[in-house]
């Protein structure tokens, strides 16, 4: 059976290929054990990454480098693991895979699930999807947003309650079916029926890019079922 290990990383900014993780957290409820690291991203954290996460340059300057603490946490996600982040796809798993490239590093062949997605495919009802509206939805007590740690620790409550008793074998095989959503999941015309959404609008979108994101795809599949994409 697999086991989850619910990560998260603050960065200096959101582009994988040039900003670096500043902090590395995980949460391994099995074993009930955590991980939780600042890292020296050797560039300038920018005024904007430390008005989110409230890490500074004085924090991470004797900080290790992701080098010294990738073997760390390769052992603390041993085994069959699956690791489970919040906007994975598009975010935290991106600048994994760049940080073990800058290492020289092989990264492990590790299972990801990306709640976010999951939240979008099975709660088309929720108007927002974000940790903390997911936070609100589920009643769980306010913490320090945007901070690894705490965003974990928000992340397996309500995630632990949105699977309920699913195996995580069977959440990777729903998540990899495509879905067929019924709603707009955002925008100005969010929560309408797709049906019901310009058609000029949608044509918007696939000309900005916005179907090019892989958080996107279900819903540009959908659009392509009702006839809107072509």
């Amino acid at each position: 059976m697999k086991r989850p290990i619910y990560y998260d990383t603050e960065t200096t900014g959101t582009k994988p290929d040039k900003d670096r993780i500043i902090e590395l957290a995980a949460y391994d409820p099995v074993n009930d054990k955590t991980f939780l690291t600042l890292i020296y991203p050797e560039q300038k954290i920018p005024p904007e990454a430390t008005s989110i996460s409230n890490i500074t340059d004085e924090m991470v300057k004797n900080a290790p480098l992701f080098k010294q603490v990738a073997e760390d946490f390769i052992q603390f996600c041993h085994g069959e693991t699956v690791l489970i982040a919040h906007n994975n796809d598009s975010f935290d798993k991106l600048f994994l895979e760049n940080e073990f490239k800058r290492a020289g590093l092989k990264i492990p062949e590790w299972c990801f699930v990306d709640s976010l997605k999951w939240s979008r495919k099975y709660r088309p009802d929720l108007p927002k999807h974000s940790l903390q509206h997911l936070r609100e939805v589920y009643g769980i007590p306010a913490n320090q947003a945007h901070r690894a740690l705490d965003d974990v620790k928000v992340l397996y409550a309500f995630f632990s309650m949105m699977i309920d008793d699913l195996p995580l074998e069977t959440v990777l095989s729903l998540l990899e079916k495509p879905a067929s959503l019924s709603r707009m999941p955002f925008g100005k015309h969010q929560g309408k029926m797709l049906s019901e959404v310009p058609k000029d609008y949608v044509q918007w979108l696939h000309r900005t890019g916005a179907f090019d994101k892989a958080e996107n795809q279900e819903l540009k599949a959908s659009f392509e079922k009702v006839g809107y994409l072509t």
